[in-house]
């Protein structure tokens, strides 16, 4: 299954040269995450105030490919990698049109009130299967 969340490069993005600022790819795609999660049925708020629990990113690896411009529109594709029984491992892209600008591997884990990592949610798990 794979998320497409669609977006815009605003001013606020970018340097003095017009050029998205590196660290806003992973706004980009953190945005992308959180939508895919909504589309899965998963109120993350919800989550935390019932039980306590909320996910969280372990690793990111991440390859620059590209620039991206002040007013391009972009698109961030997510799709599950791997399902473990603590953690996933998303692979996302940032695109333009169909080429690729950024790319990562992501692992995100759910903790618990104390801290502690835990199982994946079972809801999660039945959104994915």
């Amino acid at each position: 299954m794979r998320h497409r969340f669609d977006c815009r490069v605003y001013y606020e993005d970018t340097d003095m040269a017009g050029i998205v600022y590196h660290a806003n790819f992973l706004k980009f795609i953190e945005r992308g995450r959180s939508e895919w999660v909504a589309s899965l049925g998963i109120d993350q708020r919800q989550m935390k105030t019932r039980d306590g629990q909320v996910f969280v990113v372990r690793r990111i690896e991440g390859d620059y490919l590209s620039p991206a411009y002040y007013g391009d529109d972009l698109t961030v594709l997510t799709t599950a990698d791997k399902i473990g029984g603590a953690r996933m491992v998303l692979r996302q892209q940032v695109c333009r049109d169909e080429t690729p600008l950024f790319e990562a591997l992501v692992t995100v884990v759910v903790l618990g009130p104390g801290g502690q990592v835990l199982r994946l949610p079972p809801e999660l798990r039945r959104a994915l299967s």
